[in-house]
This record gives C-alpha cells, sequence and structure tokens, in this order.
C-alpha cells in the first residue's frame, strides 16, 4: 500500500472515478466506496431494486437505513456495521449526499 506523501492518504484510499468509485469522510476518516457487481447485488439482496432505490431517492425518500445498507456494502475496507452506521450519521447527512450522487449515478450510468 502506497502512501501519499502530501495528503497522508494510501493510493486505496483515492477514489477512482473511471470506477465510479467515491469517498466519504466521517470521523475524520476517509473511505472509499466501491460500487462493484458484487457489491451492488448484495446491496439490491438486501435493500430490493436498486432502480426503485434510485426513484426513492430522488423523491426525497431514501431511509437512513437505506442509506448506511448502500454504502456500507460499498466500503472498499469493511467496517462494523453498527459503527460504521453511527459515525455517518454523527457526521451530517448533509456530508453524504455528495457521495450518495456519485453512487446513485454510476448504479443509473453503469460503468
Amino acid at each position: 500500500m502506497r502512501s501519499d506523501a502530501v495528503s497522508g492518504v494510501t493510493a486505496e484510499a483515492v477514489p477512482n472515478a473511471i470506477r465510479g468509485e467515491a469517498e466519504l469522510v466521517i470521523g475524520g476518516e476517509r473511505l472509499l466506496l466501491r460500487p462493484t457487481f458484487a457489491a451492488l447485488v448484495a446491496a439490491e439482496a438486501e435493500l430490493g431494486p436498486l432502480f426503485a432505490l434510485c426513484e426513492r431517492a430522488a423523491a426525497g425518500q431514501l431511509t437512513l437505513a437505506e442509506l448506511v445498507g448502500l454504502f456500507w456494502h460499498c466500503l472498499a475496507q469493511p467496517r462494523e456495521r453498527g459503527a460504521f452506521a453511527e459515525a455517518l450519521v454523527a457526521g451530517g447527512l448533509v456530508n453524504a449526499a455528495p457521495t450518495l450522487r456519485v453512487l446513485l449515478g454510476q448504479i443509473l450510468a453503469g460503468r
């Protein structure tokens, strides 16, 4: 794992837009979200059809549980779900909006 001398962030923590990755900063930690096929299948198994999830998000009807579930399944480095959910809420949901936008765009557009 290579470290960036300027930011101190590992190369794996830098989102790759070509792969549809997104960054989420919570609790001062930069987390990489990678919407792989396996991650999205797991999210869909838990949350239902992803297209419907995108429609709910567009209508302002996305639940906190759905947001946490989608993000958690896409984490490049696994975290304990309860602690992740608490940190996400503590960081403020407005901070999660840009990351959500990237992931939803990736779901709808594909790679």
